[in-house]
């Protein structure tokens, strides 16, 4: 265990600690670093883009965001008022103001169908379901999958880190799958930043499945990085019977693996872009919601949570391709618009600051930004004043990276429930992102451990109106 310790700071939930850098690893035991690092091996060529994939845990009701129907029965139309926006003929739910000032900054998808039904995260992160090619480790998440593509073993830092919370994290939704586990995602302690508590069944759940789930990776004051690198050297001579009768090289491979490792952990980079601290207070501020009104869950998080937005946006500006952030707590069986009223403002001041902040610093052309959730909710208020699962039909939003924005994609009938025009589906979506990214996902394949060539989408396409 390497620890990186240093000057005492003051987080921004006011609790001082000492500066260090945590990473996890998702799934049944410690992954280390140069492991994850050989995901990087692989060339490809660099187009300088990134993706921020928000998860919206629980599944966001459409109706109550973007897809309001104030001409629809109370018990469909809900309690919400719809307000303009600077997209003609586009109204959203009166708690998202900022958003509404900026729309035509974002396309707004109203038919994204396809849902596998699950509550996780992992088709929003592949545009699968979780069961898909199954038999050969089942399919990786996007992430894993650019790891693999267009990572390089001369990057300070990794191509995908792991942001995600409650049945994101719990269930793993950010996999490698048949790529393996040198493909997984870099994984911060989001703990110690931003509290999401768990329900009790993600308790028995992680504690099921997360033995040695969270592996430290940190530098104790008084080892310097030239030290660990003497230590590096040793081990590599100790080893030289292995190596000279290691035909494959892979020896060598974890040598060099195991010195990029080095070069992240010595450079700082990674750790820098973790820490909050660092950053301009008037930043911090544009992250910061006002007064929290509504009636939040056991299970939803803080207005601080709105942070995690400038977190992605420390983590691309420092080179990481693929950043997965989650936000919750949407699962809304009961109580939906006192929960909502806590949560939408929490997304509001988020997504507007992220986009703004990264077209202020010119790089919002080269940042794509989706925000989905799982699935959609019930077009009908249940007995509980809440909306329940209802894959049919769910919301989308993107911006940045190029994509033609400033326009609202498909519909849906008289009461949200189903689609009436242009459905677009997961798969078409991540298509669109892998695009962004200089990848074909039409044409680009990953070996499968049987050998065989598996597309990176295997029915969808990039959405032609963003193109």
């Amino acid at each position: 265990m390497i620890r990186i310790q240093g000057r005492a700071f003051r987080r921004c939930d006011g609790v001082s600690r000492r500066r260090f850098l945590e990473i996890g690893a998702a799934g049944f035991g410690a992954l280390t670093l140069p492991s994850i690092l050989r995901a990087e091996a692989a060339s490809g060529r660099r187009t300088g883009k990134s993706v921020i994939n928000v998860h919206l845990d629980g599944g966001p009701p459409h109706m109550d965001m973007i897809d309001l129907k104030p001409g629809a029965p109370s018990e469909y139309r809900g309690e919400f008022r719809p307000i303009p926006t600077a997209l003609d003929g586009l109204q959203v739910c009166e708690h998202l103001p900022k958003l509404a000032s900026i729309a035509d900054r974002f396309a707004f998808i109203r038919s994204l169908v396809g849902s596998a039904g699950k509550h996780d995260a992992f088709q929003c992160q592949s545009g699968f379901d979780d069961k898909d090619l199954v038999s050969v480790g089942g399919r990786p998440a996007m992430g894993s999958a650019v790891s693999k593509l267009l990572g390089s073993p001369g990057d300070p830092v990794p191509a995908f880190v792991d942001l995600m919370q409650g049945r994101g994290f719990v269930r793993d939704s950010m996999r490698p799958g048949f790529l393996g586990p040198a493909y997984k995602a870099f994984r911060p302690d989001m703990d110690r930043w931003f509290s999401r508590p768990l329900e009790d069944g993600m308790k028995l759940e992680l504690g099921r499945r997360a033995a040695g789930h969270t592996a430290e990776l940190d530098l104790v004051e008084g080892l310097t990085a030239e030290r660990l690198g003497d230590r590096t050297r040793l081990l590599s001579a100790l080893d030289g019977m292995k190596r000279e009768i290691d035909a494959g090289g892979s020896m060598e491979a974890l040598d060099r693996f195991t010195q990029q490792a080095l070069s992240i952990l010595s450079s700082g980079r990674l750790s820098e872009a973790l820490d909050l601290e660092g950053e301009d207070p008037k930043v911090l501020s544009r992250y910061t919601p006002g007064g929290a009104d509504g009636n939040p869950s056991a299970t939803s998080e803080g207005p601080l949570s709105a942070r995690k937005f400038l977190l992605a946006r420390r983590l691309v500006e420092a080179g990481v391709r693929c950043v997965s952030v989650s936000l919750s707590d949407f699962d809304t069986h009961g109580d939906n618009y006192p929960r909502l009223r806590h949560l939408l403002p929490i997304l509001d001041t988020g997504l507007h600051a992220l986009v703004m902040d990264l077209e202020e610093r010119g790089m919002l052309g080269d940042v794509a930004i989706v925000v989905w959730g799982e699935f959609g909710r019930t077009p009908k208020v249940n007995d509980k004043g809440g909306r329940d699962h209802w894959p049919r039909v769910s919301p989308a939003i993107l911006a940045g990276g190029g994509l033609r924005v400033g326009q609202v994609i498909g519909g849906t009938d008289r009461w949200a429930g189903e689609v009436s025009e242009r459905p677009v589906h997961f798969q078409d979506v991540i298509a669109t992102l892998y695009r962004v990214l200089g990848v074909d996902p039409r044409a680009t394949t990953l070996t499968d451990p049987s050998g065989r060539p598996q597309f990176l989408v295997d029915g969808g396409a990039p959405i032609r109106e963003l193109l």
